[in-house]
């Protein structure tokens, strides 16, 4: 015996019927608040996500009865109600109860044409998505009773049985189809992606058929009342004369309007003024009362509007921040709920520009958006050639298998970087997104052929100079230029972002290596630089020479020489950091990599060395050997250098000592933080804080000036982190470096992790990339027993990340959960952070 569901299975959407979002889905719930708003809903009936399972499993419903609520004759339509529009659904199936009486009926009231237009359009939809039949074999043809004759007996042929005529099994079978559709493997793995749950359900709404086939000025049509790229008020969308649903009046042909008037042709305000003004006035009360801005769909039937439906209208990010903004400040929603609307990450592409998503741009290859914004030029190889476009005023991408240090000038040249090695925290990864530069990297398919100075993926090989657009946002580099949006950082966006900083309680700082980040950072509101990697410093062409000199010094007097002379340039670079904070705090990490990377890699490169030195290549050569480090990640860097070459430490406390007596004098007032990198044991802290004190009381000495600092660490090995207890004692911050603790903590580099990581994570082996989200099970236990045990030693500790991952969100939430005093990431990525934190308070006491 099949299974029967009661009368009470269904709802009859009014005012006050018993509807939820959670019960029967978002369209079901929006169509009754259209109803509380005296819109013209046609005849409406909801079914619950409960009772559409059942149907899925073959229960059996009162049709007579729900066609009951319909005059007799009505023509229907179902359309899907999940609890999420972004979560899809089977399609939506039109003119449910055509069959040949109705043809005849309408025949004589509408005209043959209309009539068999409707019906072959049901057939057509009914054989492809009810019978599941090849939709090729009903396609579109222009209406004609041969054109519906052919249908019919197409649809009889393949399903043995004649089309159906009863309205009653026509809408059951409908049912039946799209409960089904809906449960089925594929569907549920699409919206599974899209974020729903397992187990989300499905509500159905059997609406009555309104208009598109009158006599006078009948149609469909779709209208917004924003710009959906900008936010600006502006009303857009089409009507098409012989449509029935929305989405017809998308589709170019001689029946489609404008909405308002136009000079390019006929509008519905010209028309049918009356119901245009209505359109107007139910749009104006939809924003009051539903609390945002809607896309209404409509018919007319002889003049007469209908409203079928309702959406939030889709928009870019631009268009969100000020349409939330809007609305707040017309005291429709609360700041609290403009700040909550709108996800952090989103900021991050109006601080870039974008790729048009108008625009269907061909892929060349693709990778990990590892920077985001667009930039489109002409692809060159190496750094010099990046400087010489720049030189040229040429926009160029910079394509590398991997950056170096060595990179850095190029980068700063670029208009965006391609690496076909490299994660989320990768070098070309971390100063893409530092300077603000598009970056994709771990592009594995593509061959880059240096020598050639070509680039090959897909069987298309580009040359040095060919033009491509390179999109940091999505991953994807694209054939030629594409068109481009540019940033949004209009007053909306500093208005929302002023309102977060009114509500978060965590500090955020910028990772600002020279004085162009730092002028980033204050530009986006970083409450300070909160790491200072100031070994970027000395890349420059006549720094990197004394960098060089030092290097292949023979005695530590010639060391400390070349240092001396490096001294000035680095008293100059926190001089321009200091003014431009404006007092704010500036925390310098001394230098950190292997002294190995600042020198060339090439033949050629050591070649011009010897020659600048005047020494023999066989001695530059021998000596650049011996600095190489089976994995120099993990050799002779940060305060192993600090504690076995001194005069690099000493050289570089001076010069902030020295700056902060300069900006003392010119009546600015700063008190610098020095962070020693890569500290493993207490005793590596205090044989650098010894020097440094000793730097401190010289320069105070010969300047007759005063000044105070912190001395911090920076937490990016295990042990640092375990045993911050000891080394607190010693120090006045703790930072960690998420970077490198992560890389320690996995064993993994983080620049070579981006070529398999993408198949650990399909295959739950990580549950995210832990070099884009931050660890919280293994490395976040490291950062809570590392704060923990550094603030038992001492409680006026400060705590910090100045990772990649301090512009995460969930890492935000993290740090603020162990009490940290601030985070500190890209200069880009500030206001991402801003707003983030923001969220994370209103979250808190919503809860």
């Amino acid at each position: 015996m099949p299974k029967y569901l009661t009368l009470t299975d269904y709802a009859q959407i009014t005012g006050s019927a018993p509807i939820k979002r959670q019960t029967h889905g978002w369209r079901a719930k929006c169509l009754q608040r259209l109803v509380r708003l005296d819109m013209p809903v046609p005849q409406t009936v909801a079914l619950s996500f409960a009772v559409v399972r059942e149907i899925a499993t073959g229960a059996q419903m009162n049709l007579r009865h729900l066609l009951g609520h319909f005059p007799k004759g009505q023509l229907l339509s179902v359309r899907p109600s999940a609890e999420h529009p972004e979560w899809g659904g089977p399609a939506a199936i039109l003119n449910i109860g055509m069959n040949d009486e109705m043809h005849a009926q309408i025949s004589e009231t509408h005209g043959a044409a209309v009539a068999t237009a409707l019906y072959l359009r049901f057939v057509q939809s009914y054989a492809a998505h009810v019978a599941h039949l090849d939709p090729d074999m009903f396609d579109a043809v222009e209406p004609s009773m041969t054109a519906l004759h052919a249908a019919l007996r197409e649809y009889e042929s393949e399903v043995e049985e004649p089309f159906p005529q009863s309205p009653a099994q026509q809408l059951a079978d409908v049912l039946r189809s799209m409960a089904r559709a809906w449960e089925g493997t594929s569907a549920r793995l699409l919206r599974q992606a899209k974020g729903a749950p397992v187990d989300a359900g499905l509500g159905l709404v059997v609406q009555a058929m309104a208009g598109g086939v009158g006599i006078g000025l009948s149609g469909a049509g779709l209208i917004r009342f924003i710009d959906t790229d900008t936010g600006v008020p502006n009303v857009m969308g089409r009507f098409r004369s012989d449509g029935q649903h929305g989405a017809d009046a998308l589709k170019n042909g001689e029946n489609v309007l404008y909405l308002t008037r136009d000079p390019r042709g006929p509008s519905l305000e010209e028309y049918c003024p009356d119901a245009y003004a209505q359109l107007l006035e139910h749009g104006r009360n939809a924003r009051q009362r539903l609390r945002e801005e809607m896309e209404i769909e409509f018919t007319l039937d002889d003049g007469k509007l209908w409203v079928l439906d309702a959406i939030t209208v889709q928009r870019s990010s631009r268009a969100a921040v000020r349409v939330v903004v809007d609305l707040a400040n017309d005291n429709i929603i609360l700041r609290d709920e403009a700040l909550m609307r709108i996800p952090p990450k989103a900021l991050s592409e109006l601080l870039h520009r974008q790729v048009d998503p108008r625009s269907r741009p061909e892929v060349f290859a693709s990778g990990i958006a590892a920077s985001p914004g667009a930039a489109i030029g002409r692809i060159v190889f190496s750094s010099g050639a990046a400087q010489a476009s720049a030189a040229r005023d040429e926009a160029c991408i910079l394509v590398r298998r991997e950056t170096t240090p060595e990179d850095i000038r190029g980068m700063h040249a670029a208009s965006a970087v391609l690496t076909e090695r490299g994660g989320m925290t990768s070098h070309a990864a971390v100063i893409g997104r530092g300077l603000g530069v598009p970056c994709v990297v771990g592009v594995s398919r593509v061959q880059i052929d240096a020598r050639r100075k070509t680039l090959t993926a897909g069987g298309r090989t580009l040359s040095e100079g060919d033009v491509v657009t390179v999109d940091g946002t999505s991953g994807h580099i694209f054939l030629g230029e594409v068109p481009l949006l540019e940033p949004a950082l209009d007053d909306r966006f500093q208005t929302l972002l002023s309102w977060a900083d009114a509500r978060r309680d965590i500090g955020i700082r910028a990772n600002a290596d020279t004085p162009a980040d730092a002028r980033i950072a204050r530009d986006f509101l970083a409450q300070g630089i909160g790491l200072c990697r100031t070994e970027h410093m000395f890349f420059e062409d006549d720094r990197l020479t004394l960098m060089r000199e030092m290097i292949f010094a023979d005695t530590a007097e010639d060391r400390s020489d070349a240092l001396e002379r490096l001294l000035p340039m680095q008293r100059a670079d926190f001089i321009d950091l200091f003014e431009i904070m404006q007092g704010q705090p500036v925390c310098i990490r001394l230098f950190d990599p292997p002294l190995h990377e600042f020198l060339p890699h090439s033949k050629e490169g050591l070649r011009f060395l010897a020659d600048a030195l005047g020494k023999p290549l066989s001695e530059i050569t021998r000596r650049a050997e011996a600095l190489s480090e089976f994995n120099p990640m993990l050799g002779m860097r940060g305060v192993r250098l600090g504690v076995t070459i001194p005069e690099i430490y000493e050289m570089q406390v001076r010069a902030i000592f020295e700056a902060t007596i300069e900006i003392s004098r010119r009546d600015a007032h700063i008190v610098p933080e020095i962070m020693i990198p890569l500290v493993s044991a207490m005793r590596e802290v205090e044989l650098v804080k010894s020097r440094i004190d000793a730097a401190a009381a010289a320069v105070r000495s010969r300047s007759g000036g005063t000044f105070d600092y912190k001395l911090g660490v920076m937490v990016e090995t295990p042990r640092a982190a375990l045993r911050a207890g000891d080394i607190a004692l010693h120090a006045s911050f703790l930072s960690f470096g998420t970077n490198d603790l992560t890389q320690m903590t996995y064993g993994l580099s983080r620049d070579d992790a981006g070529r398999f990581m993408s198949v650990y994570v399909q295959q739950g082996v990580f549950p995210e990339d832990p070099f884009h989200t931050l660890d919280l099970d293994g490395v976040g236990e490291l950062l809570r027993l590392g704060a923990e045990r550094g603030r038992a030693a001492r409680d006026d500790l400060t705590l910090s990340i100045c990772g990649e991952h301090g512009g995460n969100p969930e890492s935000i939430r993290f740090c603020r959960d162990l009490g940290f005093d601030y985070v500190s990431c890209s200069p880009f990525r500030v206001p991402v952070a801003r707003l983030a934190a923001a969220q994370l308070v209103i979250a808190e006491e919503l809860s």
